[in-house]
């Protein structure tokens, strides 16, 4: 492999604790039934994500945070409090108190990838909790001390791309050039809130740059006409390249097909990492059928080289 290797969908913990209660917690399930998924002991937290960058050969990773007012509840009442900025629950807890807690999970991400060179942050934004009104000071602190984008996960956050609030949102990402990194999949309920159809582009946000994670998940017969609908949308194949030929996701030769219908340049490597170790996807990427020794240093770094506009 000839070019850089970057992954750009990687999570990372407080503790090791966080982690494991988070994957724990978090049930993959839109791909259906499928034996021998490689998932990883890893926890995520940052030693863990060093050594995973390590061992796979990665020049850069992207760290990204979540954040959703139901998992922050539970994690408190499992009393899980790393990065947060409190330490107590108030006896009676202002409506501010969310905003506090992603305020807080955000500058200890970017704390803690300051003296991590080749670690990216990408930082957690919600339209509930910090709309684009309060965001902007925030956001701008945040790209002043590393962050290069953030992470939106409509699932998780009971969002639509639709929302104003979301767009007024993603417009202000647009403004201050930061990249997004959007969940994208099957939600369970009536309200499909990161499906690829429910991916609209605007003109608004002309100059947003959107990486569309999981190339739509169980809704991957989607994520060709998302490609042709928002020409300027790239996508990464974390997790679903670990499910290939489950009742649900793409056979390793369909998922070729569809990252030749994308386009092979609108394509980026991402693991997921902590449930998917780095170098176990590079290699999965590898295997590929038909993939040419170009198109997989495309996949695997140069690519996201060039939609992060990075220079060394």
């Amino acid at each position: 492999m000839s070019g850089p290797l970057i992954d750009v969908h990687m999570h990372v913990f407080p503790s090791a604790a966080v982690g494991a209660w988070v994957k724990a917690d978090c049930e993959i399930w839109e791909y259906g039934d499928h034996a021998g998924v490689p998932f990883s002991p890893a926890t995520g937290e940052l030693a863990e994500l060093r050594r995973a960058i390590t061992t796979a050969g990665l020049d850069r990773a992207v760290a990204v945070n979540c954040f959703s007012i139901e998992e922050w509840q539970d994690r408190w009442f499992a009393g899980l409090s790393e990065g947060l900025p409190v330490g107590r629950l108030p006896a009676e807890a202002p409506a501010s108190l969310f905003t506090e807690w992603l305020i807080g999970v955000n500058e200890w991400l970017v704390d803690a990838a300051m003296g991590v060179p080749e670690v990216i942050p990408f930082v957690a934004i919600d339209p509930w909790v910090l709309p684009a009104k309060l965001a902007t000071g925030h956001l701008n602190r945040m790209r002043e001390r590393g962050a290069r984008g953030v992470k939106l996960h409509p699932v998780a956050q009971r969002v639509r791309f639709s929302d104003e609030s979301t767009q007024r949102l993603l417009q202000l990402c647009a403004d201050l050039e930061l990249v997004v990194l959007t969940h994208s999949g099957t939600a369970r309920g009536p309200v499909p809130f990161a499906e690829p159809d429910t991916f609209r582009p605007s003109g608004r946000l002309s100059s947003l740059r959107l990486i569309v994670a999981h190339l739509g998940g169980g809704s991957w017969a989607q994520t060709t006409d998302l490609a042709r609908r928002w020409p300027q949308a790239v996508f990464d194949l974390s997790e679903i390249i670990a499910w290939t030929g489950a009742p649900n996701a793409p056979s390793r030769t369909q998922l070729v097909g569809m990252i030749r219908d994308i386009g092979v340049e609108r394509v980026l490597f991402g693991s997921d990492f902590p449930w998917y170790e780095p170098a176990g996807m590079m290699a999965a990427v590898s295997a590929l059928p038909g993939l040419s020794a170009a198109e997989r240093d495309a996949i695997l770094g140069e690519n996201a080289a060039r939609v992060l506009s990075l220079t060394g």
